[in-house]
């Protein structure tokens, strides 16, 4: 098996893909700025699969450091870019600040490699925006980005397409995901923001376990069966095996050209209050929470057309959103009583 490069790989997704990957019979090989991340998701992952990960310190903003690191490696057979930031909220505030990390970052990986490298790309599905029809497919047209981090992920992908277009040695897919929450089954990684959470998921169960005060829903006017707002949630550890099934793919040359899209979901939409539910259902935990306005940014539905990538990357989505929240409140009894 080859040897992959994982940028953000101390990160939420990241790190559950570096398991499977190493599960795959892979070699791995980190890389993260702990920009978003701990140092100590190394020693977590050390003890989930029994090998020591092979990690760097980088900021892969320094152009000249990236491509000494890419020139000392020349072992790498693929790359799954996942370094970038991405609340969506926090990038309304502060464009500028997304548009640059996530863009030089992109940029300096691929030139490190001269254009000749396997890569699997983290999109996502901010880039439909508002879709005209539900699900959405990977043909759906790309809207005007509601948000500077969605569209940060489109002009990315065009970035990815245009110099595939020009430079037939690489090969890329971007994974369009929807909603990545849940955490890994021995309870020793997850979602691990710094600061106050910007996404649903951790506030819940921050809140749960008394970090947090109560929850607040955005909206609850929407267009939908109970007025929150609707989400295609996937479980981490099924999206961590959705990038080993890209890599897979790139390798195996089956690939239908050298730059593809598949979506990443499960196929299903589930409300902000239905995900509450399903917390309480699922660990037995009441929740306190509140309604207040939409927030600026997010869109009213969205979940995915998966039939593309369960036919070209012979995948799907298997734990269901009870086994998402569980997972996730496991993880957050974990942090309790072994503190980051």
């Amino acid at each position: 098996m080859g040897k992959i490069l994982v940028t953000g790989g101390t990160g939420f997704i990241g790190s559950h893909t570096a398991v499977e990957l190493i599960n795959a019979g892979y070699e791995v090989l980190l890389v993260d700025d702990f920009s978003n991340s701990n140092p100590k998701i190394l020693t977590q992952l050390e003890t989930i699969t029994g090998q020591n990960p092979d990690f760097t310190e980088l900021d892969l903003c320094d152009e000249q450091k990236v491509t000494d690191f890419v020139a000392a490696h020349p072992d790498i057979t693929g790359v799954i870019h996942f370094a970038a930031f991405k609340a969506v909220g926090e990038s309304v505030n502060f464009p500028l600040k997304y548009y640059r990390n996530n863009f030089y970052s992109l940029i300096n990986v691929i030139t490190a490699f001269n254009s000749n490298v396997n890569l699997v790309f983290s999109s996502s599905c901010t880039v439909y925006g508002q879709p005209d029809q539900l699900p959405v497919t990977e043909d759906a047209a790309v809207k005007v980005a509601e948000s500077p981090y969605g569209n940060t992920k489109q002009i990315a992908e065009e970035i990815l397409r245009d110099t595939c277009a020009v430079s037939p040695d690489l090969k890329v897919i971007s994974l369009r995901y929807f909603n990545p929450v849940g955490a890994h089954n021995s309870a020793l990684i997850g979602e691990l923001p710094i600061g106050v959470p910007q996404n649903l998921v951790p506030f819940i169960t921050q809140s749960a376990i008394g970090k947090r005060g109560p929850i607040t829903v955005f909206g609850n006017d929407y267009n939908t069966p109970d007025g929150s707002a609707v989400r295609d949630y996937i479980h981490v550890v099924d999206l961590g095996k959705a990038h080993v099934a890209a890599i897979q793919r790139l390798e195996s040359a089956k690939a239908e050209g050298n730059y593809e899209v598949f979506n990443l979901g499960t196929g299903k939409g589930s409300s902000v209050l239905e995900i509450i539910q399903a917390f309480e259902s699922s660990t037995g935990e009441k929740l306190d929470y509140k309604i207040g306005p939409r927030r600026e940014g997010d869109v009213e539905q969205v979940w995915g057309d998966v039939t593309k990538s369960a036919e070209g990357l012979g995948w799907k989505a298997e734990l269901d959103v009870n086994e998402m929240m569980l997972s996730a409140w496991n993880w957050e009894k974990y942090l309790k009583d072994n503190p980051f």
